[in-house]
């Protein structure tokens, strides 16, 4: 995959993810040779595996001010298919991952990390009564806080629907007990055909701070 741009207002991120497998788009269907690759990649369990998997995110820089989308990573089927195979418990075989594949419809997933930071963060301020002169208390962010963020996916300035999508809150517990809310992950699928040309956009709209833009170009992705 090749992430291109990642925007966000005044700072500018460029990163290049280069694979030997150019395409219009990424891969898709995969083949049963592509399948079989992806299991036997996934199968690895080395850095190998983490540093091909890691080359489908995007890190960002953090804001000045606001929550941190840390993180982008979009998961196109080949990649999804290697993630799936380094799960697979002793036994399977490249053969039955295969039949298994086809089974489904190829999607593609994206995955949006959210930290919450200093401006933007476990508790929120806000008055403790109903009247004008009520003081001020702090208050435990709500945990689904993420429901606030606006995420749009475009293709071409296409808007683009995910049939699928969920966000799950993420804790820092200590030794002895408590944990304090600390970030979200959310999720999307999409059906990979819906991609259907060279580029993506991923524009993501904070309760607070900066807007965030990550651009892909799909052309280099298998």
């Amino acid at each position: 995959m090749a992430l291109t741009q990642v925007r966000c207002a005044s700072c500018l991120l460029a990163i290049a993810l280069g694979f030997p497998y150019p395409s219009f788009a990424f891969d898709t269907p995969l083949s049963d040779t592509a399948v079989r690759e992806a299991y036997f990649m996934g199968q690895r369990h080395d850095e190998t595996l983490a540093h091909f998997l890691d080359k489908y995110s995007a890190h960002l820089p953090a804001p000045k001010t606001g929550p941190y989308i840390s993180s982008v990573t979009f998961f196109t089927p080949y990649a999804q298919a290697v993630q799936l195979s380094s799960t697979f418990p002793s036994g399977y075989s490249a053969q039955q991952a295969q039949i298994d594949h086809r089974k489904h419809e190829e999607t593609v997933k994206l995955i949006v990390q959210i930290q919450l930071t200093q401006s933007y963060g476990a508790f929120i301020s806000g008055p403790t009564g109903s009247g004008s002169n009520s003081p001020t208390g702090y208050y435990l962010r709500p945990y689904d806080f993420w429901k606030d963020f606006d995420i749009q996916v475009f293709s071409n300035d296409r808007l683009l629907r995910a049939f699928s999508s969920s966000g799950e809150p993420t804790y820092s517990c200590g030794d002895e007990g408590g944990c304090i809310l600390t970030g979200a992950t959310l999720q999307f699928e999409f059906l990979a055909s819906v991609f259907a040309t060279e580029a993506a956009t991923i524009q993501i709209d904070p309760p607070e701070g900066d807007r965030v833009v990550v651009d892909y170009d799909l052309s280099s992705v298998r």
